[in-house]
């Protein structure tokens, strides 16, 4: 079987996967991972093993990369805390909790360790297939804290191999210093990749180009912070944030929405494509285990997976109430949420291929060149996990979000009418100087004025009605206009979000709609012809 053969049978399987899950109302990781499985049940591909460095080399980092652009870095800010302990604190309560259950079930401290610290993230691409219909608070806190918990998890399974591989002592000092390191190192990195990159950006005239550059962003602050050896998820997710800040200053409407639709399209496929990989490994991960019986492997995993489970629930059901005798300023009252609606938190906990990449990386043997021989057993349990949390989290999660009885979230709709209103309320009040400047004919200028009333009046379509029989310099003359006004109105979008107005997320389904806009002026200006001279008949 040659690569490419794989890939097609992959990408076809994602495709029809998908279909059937949205045809059939059914959780897609879940179709996807029994799709995977049913090829790695096929002789052909029987052999197929999951290269534990495309997944942390090629899938992380464009599915980090996207998920931050597309975060509401308000939301983050408003939340630095809740998100904060989970991506840390939850990280390192799981990897523990497994490590005592492996312990007692007869695994030494350092491969349960490893084990723990393999199972311990939760992953980016499960959760944020299935958390679409939670408030826009919720969705922000979980799609952060599998942001961030991936850069965790990987420190403390770089610590556990240590001990693994070297059987050096373990250390609270030297892991400490390992997450400030990894922490602070990753976030400089990414941070400084995105701020270096602003003035290629700005002086790129090609969309091709600017695609080009926004393809290879997450790798060019991966690769560098991987070689620093400081946490490259966090380089990613710094690197993303920022540029989701400084983007709409720096590219253009067209290159921005190449690039949307590529990432779109990619990270849907890499999401699903993951989940595939997973299923293939499932079968070989069944016909590998020979340290201990299928029986024995299967009671221990099922044992860890609900360890798993139990302490995602506990934590949500016992420190945010800590947390609230602490901290009883108003404002922090204002924000918390009842017991019924912590539940879809607590319930989220769905694992994916980052954690088999994970276990995939243990080396075969120590540096004295003894064999791991419990190597085989941890990739089973992982694979075990990832199904069982898959299979009975995922499906479950939006009849548990209903049960939750989450108001209804109209923030999103409130800000996204506030700011179509304010800009067409700043476009309205510079357009008859604009338009005076420009000579646009009266009659055009009246029908643009109505559509700027409208959403004035209505907060509500980008549209303009079609200005009807003109000549070709007034045609000319109304389409600059409009591309002026469109320059006015993102300076006022720009204006709420600097206010902490609207949110990051309302100001990228708005700038679409402007970005839409511009497109369609664009398009029409190159079917017009060419003026000639001061009369509209045709040239001599």
């Amino acid at each position: 079987m040659t690569g490419l053969e794989l890939i097609v049978v992959v990408a076809a399987t994602v495709l029809l996967m998908t279909w059937a899950a949205r045809r059939l109302r059914l959780s897609e990781p879940l179709l996807l991972l029994i799709g995977g499985v049913l090829i790695g049940l096929m002789p052909r591909f029987g052999n197929v093993h999951l290269p534990p460095d495309v997944v942390l080399l090629l899938f992380l980092p464009a599915l980090l990369y996207w998920e931050s652009l597309t975060t509401s870095l308000r939301e983050i800010k408003n939340n630095f805390r809740s998100i904060a302990l989970q991506a840390t604190g939850l990280v390192l309560v799981t990897a523990v909790a497994v490590a005592l259950v492996a312990h007692a079930l007869g695994y030494g401290w350092p491969i349960a360790f490893v084990l723990g610290a393999v199972l311990a993230p939760t992953d980016v691409a499960a959760v944020a297939a299935v958390a679409m219909a939670m408030p826009r608070r919720i969705l922000t806190l979980l799609r952060t804290e599998s942001l961030l918990n991936d850069g965790t998890a990987l420190v403390l399974l770089a610590v556990g191999l240590e001990l693994l591989t070297t059987g050096e002592p373990f250390s609270w000092t030297h892991t400490a210093v390992r997450f400030v390191e990894a922490y602070a190192g990753g976030a400089a990195i990414g941070a400084a990749i995105a701020l270096l990159l602003i003035p290629v950006r700005r002086h790129l005239r090609d969309r091709v180009l600017h695609s080009g550059l926004s393809v290879a962003t997450p790798f060019i602050a991966y690769l560098p912070a991987e070689a620093l050896h400081v946490s490259g998820v966090l380089a990613v997710v710094t690197c993303g944030l920022v540029t989701s800040r400084v983007g709409p200053k720096v590219i253009g409407s067209d290159a921005r929405m190449q690039a949307t639709s590529f990432w779109e399209v990619t990270t849907f496929l890499l999401n699903g494509a993951l989940f595939v990989l997973v299923g293939i490994e499932t079968p070989a991960a069944i016909r590998s285990l020979t340290s201990i019986s299928l029986l024995q492997a299967a009671v221990i995993a099922a044992v860890v997976s609900a360890t798993v489970i139990a302490a995602r629930v506990a934590w949500f059901y016992t420190i945010p109430y800590l947390v609230r005798l602490v901290d009883r300023r108003p404002r922090q009252r204002e924000r918390r949420i009842s017991a019924r609606q912590r539940l879809p938190l607590a319930w989220a906990g769905m694992r994916g291929a980052i954690s088999l990449a994970a276990a995939l990386t243990i080396p075969t043997t120590t540096v004295d060149g003894r064999p791991l021989e419990q190597r085989d057993a941890v990739i089973f349990i992982t694979v075990v996990v990832i199904t069982v949390t898959l299979a009975l989290l995922g499906p479950a999660l939006p009849a548990v979000v209903r049960w939750a009885r989450f108001d209804d979230d109209i923030g999103d709709a409130a800000e996204e009418a506030l700011a179509v209103r304010h800009l067409a309320s700043a476009a309205r009040a510079e357009m008859p100087a604009l338009a005076e400047r420009l000579d646009v004919p009266r009659a055009a200028t009246a029908l643009i004025a109505k559509e700027l009333d409208k959403q004035i009046a209505m907060g509500s379509g980008m549209t303009h009605d079609e200005e009807g029989h003109a000549s070709r310099r007034q045609l000319s003359a109304v389409h600059a206009l409009e591309a002026a006004l469109l320059d006015i109105k993102r300076a006022a979008l720009g204006d709420l979000r600097r206010q902490s107005r609207v949110d990051d997320i309302v100001l990228l389904r708005v700038q679409r709609y402007l970005d839409a806009e511009q497109y369609r002026l664009e398009t029409r200006a190159t079917l017009l012809p060419p003026v000639a001279d001061e009369t509209d008949g045709p040239p001599e």
